[in-house]
């Protein structure tokens, strides 16, 4: 399993996160995303690795082609440690509006 950092980073490149948001309506082989962006198949092939290297999308194969599909627990997975840093986040700032108010 990649870190979340490697996810992180495989998500902050904007066609990746573009893949990975139109993998997310359904699966799609990287010659159908190459006619849907203004990408070229070889680029978005790299963009697939990269994302499945971090653990966000599968390819699964039916014919000749490769349908690539995210993974939604590791999706959820990044979605939970987001959700716990913003509530210490909140907690913390929430504290510091009492000291604040009290003085």
């Amino acid at each position: 399993m990649s870190t979340p950092t490697a996810a992180f980073a495989a998500l902050a490149d904007d066609t990746r996160w573009t893949i990975l948001v139109r993998l997310g309506q359904e699966p799609a082989s990287a010659s159908t995303l190459a006619k849907e962006l203004p990408v070229s198949r070889q680029a978005i092939a790299k963009h697939l690795e990269v994302l499945a290297q971090a653990g966000l999308v599968e390819g699964q194969r039916h014919g000749r082609e490769v349908l690539h599909h995210p993974v939604g627990a590791r999706l959820s997975e990044l979605g939970r440690d987001l959700q716990r840093i913003g509530a210490v986040w909140e907690h913390r700032l929430a504290g510091i509006k009492k000291i604040a108010e009290e003085n």
